[in-house]
Parts: structure tokens; C-alpha cells; sequence
């Protein structure tokens, strides 16, 4: 499998994932040792941000950057998007702290930049699962990636997809300081842009496992946030006549017409 271009460095947001952010540092270390780690943590009440400050002074590839506040996924990502364009990194990783996306299918999340610009872990193309999730909450996510499929023309079957590679030069031509939002919609909103620019964004199946420790940060408002902004850029979309999105042939350059 193809080595990824220049640095890598994986941002992993946290917010009271003291029992699952050490297994999935080692994890991550196991199968991709050269990447480096940038922790933000939000303050977190049960001792997270301490964790990730002795993880840190044991190995000089992980790194902590505490946020006095809980301040939302989307931020958080930006914060750690920043600390990345400030050095030198190439490659930037988006991936939780919970254990649900499975740091053994980076390697191929990281081999697919080879041609593409954005490459999401997805659980809904060929060979892409998901295990342990209640139907409640399949129904919501297959229903969001649907519901801004349709609304914003664009082919991709996991817009909502939290695991999800970065090219630096992505980073450096999106207008990251009008990113406001969070949760699936923060996903959402990067994915569109990038589309917009004409960057190439690129699908990879993953195995997507719900977390076995803590809770899930899923609320009512981040669903509420999803739909009204997906709806507005829709909107905007159909107003300007921005034509769809082309369809990516993901198949092997050799088995093309």
C-alpha cells in the first residue's frame, strides 16, 4: 500500500473519553506508526485532557492542545487544522476518540489520497459497515446522508462520514475561518465546499463499531443545525443553478472504458 506524501498528522477531538482515548492512540500507533497525534480536548471533566498530557510526555508523536471550554466538535477541528497548517504537515486526519472508526483502515484512507483530495471513511458505499448501532440511530444517519444527497447534488453516500483524510492543500484554499458548524453538519459543510472548489473527494469503506465507553455527543440541536443549513445551501444551490456534482468512478484506473 501506496505511503502517504509528507507528514500526517490525525486530530482527534475529546470531551470525557478518558476510557477509550489511550486503547485508540495505541491502535492508531499500530497501524500507521509515522503519524503524528494532536489531541483538543474541551476541558474534560473526567481527567481526558490529564490523560492525554502523560500520554504526550511518553511519546514525542502525541501532542495536546487544551481548550478551556466545550466548545463543539466543528471547532475543535478547526483548532487542530490550525496547529497542522502552522507546521508542516501534508496529510491531516480527522478520526474520534471512541473507538468507532477503526484506525486500522487508515492505512487505505491514506493510500486513496494518491487521487483524490479528500478521502472519507464510509460506512455506505460496497463494503462499508456498521455494527452495534440501535436502528434508531442507522435510520437517522441514513436518512440525513440522503436528505443532503438530494438537497445538494452531490453523489456521495457518507457525507456525514467523521473519519476523513485531509491533502494540506485543501486546508490551505477552504475559507476555514466561515466554517461555523458542528456536529454532522460540520462534516457536511467541509465536504461541500470542497466540492465546490473542485477538489476530488473520494469514498473508502470502513467497519464503523459504536463506542463501548461513554456517551454519544448527539443531540437534537446538531440534527436541527444539519437540516436547516442543508436546506439553505440547497437552496442557494438551486437558486444559482450550480449544476450537480459529477459522479466519481471509483473503480480501478484498469478496469475503465
Amino acid at each position: 500500500m501506496a505511503e502517504p506524501t509528507g507528514r500526517v498528522l490525525v486530530v482527534i477531538p475529546t470531551y470525557e473519553e478518558r476510557d477509550n482515548l489511550g486503547p485508540v492512540v495505541a491502535r492508531l500507533h499500530a497501524a500507521v506508526p509515522e503519524a503524528d497525534v494532536l489531541v483538543v480536548d474541551d476541558g474534560s471533566p473526567d481527567g481526558t485532557g490529564e490523560l492525554a498530557d502523560e500520554l504526550a510526555a511518553a511519546d514525542p508523536r502525541i501532542r495536546v492542545l487544551h481548550r478551556t471550554t466545550k466548545s463543539g466538535l466543528g471547532a475543535a477541528y478547526l483548532a487542530g487544522f490550525a496547529e497542522a497548517l502552522r507546521d508542516d504537515y501534508q496529510v491531516v486526519v480527522e478520526m474520534d476518540a471512541d473507538g468507532s472508526h477503526p484506525p486500522e483502515d487508515l492505512p487505505a484512507l491514506l493510500a486513496a489520497l494518491d487521487d483524490a483530495d479528500v478521502v472519507l471513511g464510509s460506512r455506505y458505499v460496497p463494503g462499508g459497515t456498521v455494527v452495534n448501532w440501535p436502528a434508531r440511530r442507522q435510520l437517522l444517519s441514513r436518512g440525513a446522508n440522503l436528505y443532503a444527497r438530494v438537497a445538494l447534488g452531490v453523489p456521495i453516500k457518507d457525507i456525514t462520514a467523521g473519519f476523513r483524510v485531509f491533502s494540506r492543500q485543501v486546508l490551505e484554499e477552504l475559507p476555514l475561518a466561515e466554517v461555523a458548524s458542528q456536529g454532522y453538519c460540520f462534516q457536511i459543510d467541509m465536504t461541500w465546499r470542497a466540492v465546490q472548489s473542485g477538489f476530488r473527494v473520494r469514498e473508502v469503506p470502513i467497519t464503523f463499531t459504536e463506542r463501548q465507553h461513554g456517551a454519544s455527543k448527539m443531540s437534537r440541536a446538531i440534527v436541527v443545525e444539519a437540516f436547516l443549513s442543508v436546506a439553505r445551501w440547497g437552496a442557494d444551490r438551486i437558486l444559482h443553478r450550480t449544476p450537480p456534482a459529477p459522479v466519481r468512478d471509483e473503480r480501478p484506473a484498469a478496469d475503465r472504458p
